[in-house]
């Protein structure tokens, strides 16, 4: 089941520092996770869970989606989502996902606190990171294990450091990761996100873009980041060209007007538009109205603060 909203950008923060959980309302990422796992020491996860539920709000007032990255550890993950699921979730980012188990698991866990907590059933969605090779072979059980699924990524760092290497600046490692969870995000109605590169050279920000052009020209449609300059770059990145939005515009009217004259192959400044490339601009005009949708709705949750 394909998420309804366009999420070019999920600004992951740690929970615990309440600096970063005051401002992430205005800093224009259609996501907020608040993070559990790697940004969190040890010694704070179990003060961090008492912060969630009133740090839901906090994030939320700018209208992006509300997340809480819990932590895999069987150990941490059953008070992890107790602490998360609360009215104001809109998803758990899982990280470390390797089997249709783990995620079936997950679900029943979820589905309990819906009922119990009087949030809608099926609202909480899920966001799952691929971060082991172990993970990339499972990817197919673990996209149809359950349709709460909203998006599939692969955690570069971790990925990397299971792969036994350095993140590259090209990203050359993780073509093939990336490219695989595409394909199967695709084929189940999931929205693939990730970055072709880092995540960590915040200050590197053309470095940062390179990573994500790389992951859109692969399909990706969005992805995490740590710093808020990176959330400027990446709801560009992955929003559709004004040109591009225009010219599909153009081409949509053309093949319609074509149709209604009995041919499916007309001709657009010099170029041939045919049945593919109408369903092409189709699918451009989609995800433009689904990134104004998003924009509209920051926009709204913003004028209601004053």
């Amino acid at each position: 089941m394909t998420t309804s909203n366009a999420r070019r950008s999920a600004l992951i923060l740690p929970v615990n520092i309440p600096r970063f959980v005051d401002k992430a309302h205005e800093r224009g990422s259609d996501a907020v996770v608040l993070d559990l796992e790697d940004a969190v020491p040890a010694t704070e996860k179990a003060s961090a869970r008492r912060l969630v539920r009133d740090a839901l709000r906090m994030v939320g007032r700018g209208g992006a989606e509300v997340l809480v990255r819990v932590n895999n550890d069987p150990s941490l993950l059953d008070e992890d989502i107790d602490a998360s699921v609360h009215p104001g979730l809109d998803g758990i980012s899982f990280p470390k996902a390797e089997s249709a188990e783990q995620i079936a698991n997950l679900v029943s866990r979820i589905e309990r606190l819906e009922r119990a907590r009087g949030i809608e059933p099926g609202h909480v969605r899920l966001g799952l990171a691929i971060e082991t090779p172990r993970g990339l072979l499972a990817a197919r059980e673990i996209a149809g294990a359950s349709d709460r699924i909203a998006t599939m990524s692969v955690g570069p760092e971790d990925y990397c450091l299971e792969l036994g290497v350095e993140p590259s600046r090209d990203g050359a490692e993780l073509l093939y990761p990336v490219s695989t969870v595409v394909t199967v995000a695709k084929a189940f109605g999931i929205q693939p996100t990730g970055l072709v590169g880092s995540v960590a050279g915040f200050r590197d920000l053309e470095a940062f873009e390179g990573a994500a052009v790389r992951a859109r020209q692969l399909g990706c449609q969005g992805a995490g980041c740590i710093h808020p300059d990176q959330v400027i770059i990446l709801n560009r990145v992955f929003s559709p060209d004004p040109d591009k939005v225009q010219y599909a515009e153009r081409v949509v009217q053309a093949f319609e007007d074509g149709v209604r004259r009995g041919t499916a192959s007309v001709n657009l400044d010099g170029r041939m538009v045919d049945v593919p490339v109408y369903k092409r601009a189709l699918v451009i005009l989609a995800r433009a109205r689904a990134v104004a949708d998003t924009e509209r709705r920051k926009a709204e949750a913003r004028a209601r603060l004053g």
